[in-house]
């Protein structure tokens, strides 16, 4: 079973009401997952963290039983600055200012943003299977809208996808590039897949890609443009089989946003810790350890 003797909870911070997941024991260690999933995607590496550090895995706002945040014109509360300051408080929460943190997919970009809206705060981050928001963007390519063509769509204005994805959720999350999740555990699968099925849920998901579009996009930029670096030591983690691998040079990119970055490729697609579980924890617990 995942998350053994971990403690569910629903903590309340200045923006947001979080699921959370808890447990272990020694240093902090924020786990930050990605989308269509929940914190659930993160049950095969949490146990083994836990021997070394305090883990803690919250839905982020918006996803699976967090609250829902108000829209807002620009976007600004789906945002992954948004989605960083509910960490920093849920931490606080807990006891922790300064914590560790690794985030996969969306969780990534969040995980990066904390880093550079909270430095003070975050030790070490370790980001999967992304490159920043902004990077993706100005590199977009025929490509990328064939495969990531999720990115274009669920950033229209609402409620046109909201409106077509709720005729088939199911179908809609879990086909054709996120196929793969129905592989794994089904406990968090059918969490995933109960949480995509509900209208507030997947409004929520469109504004975070809404936000990524726009704020979170121009934020990089403008951070991108002042000079403003990652200080803290960051591993950089990508799928060998994934887009990454094929589409970037994922280190050179990163090496132009933080000052101290280590990495490589996992033999795998996108769901690096879901589908090398093993690999996952070994290579988290030597970056944190």
């Amino acid at each position: 079973m995942a998350f053994e003797g971990f403690k569910l909870s629903q903590i309340e911070v200045p923006e947001a009401s979080l699921r959370v997941r808890h447990g272990g024991s020694g240093p902090p260690l924020l786990l930050l997952h990605g989308y269509p999933e929940t914190h659930m995607m993160w049950g095969a590496v949490a146990d083994g963290l836990a021997t070394d550090f305090t883990v803690v895995c919250p839905d982020l706002r918006g996803y699976g039983g967090s609250t829902k945040p108000p829209s807002s014109d620009d976007h600004e509360t789906s945002s992954k600055r948004a989605m960083a300051r509910d960490a920093v408080a849920l931490m606080r929460t807990l006891g922790f200012d300064r914590f560790a943190v690794a985030g996969h997919d969306r969780g990534g970009r969040v995980a990066y943003r904390l880093a550079l809206d909270h430095p003070a705060a975050v030790t070490r981050v370790s980001i999967l299977d992304i490159i920043p928001t902004g990077e993706v963007w100005a590199r977009a390519d025929h490509r990328f809208a064939l495969a990531y063509w999720h990115w274009s769509f669920l950033a229209q204005p609402h409620p046109f996808p909201e409106t077509l994805i709720g005729a088939d959720p199911e179908a809609f999350f879990f086909a054709n590039s996120f196929a793969g999740v129905r592989g794994f555990d089904p406990e968090a699968f059918e969490d995933y897949r109960r949480a995509c099925a509900r209208p507030d849920v997947i409004h929520a998901l469109c504004e975070d890609y809404r936000a990524g579009a726009g704020y979170d996009r121009q934020l990089d930029m403008a951070d991108k443009a002042a000079g403003r670096r990652i200080a803290c030591p960051v591993q950089i983690l990508w799928g060998g089989r994934g887009a990454l691998a094929a589409w970037y040079d994922t280190l050179a990119i990163w090496r132009e946003w933080a000052d101290h970055v280590q990495g490589q490729a996992v033999d795998c697609g996108h769901f690096i810790p879901e589908e090398k579980p093993a690999e996952t924890l070994a290579l988290l617990r030597g970056f944190f350890g």
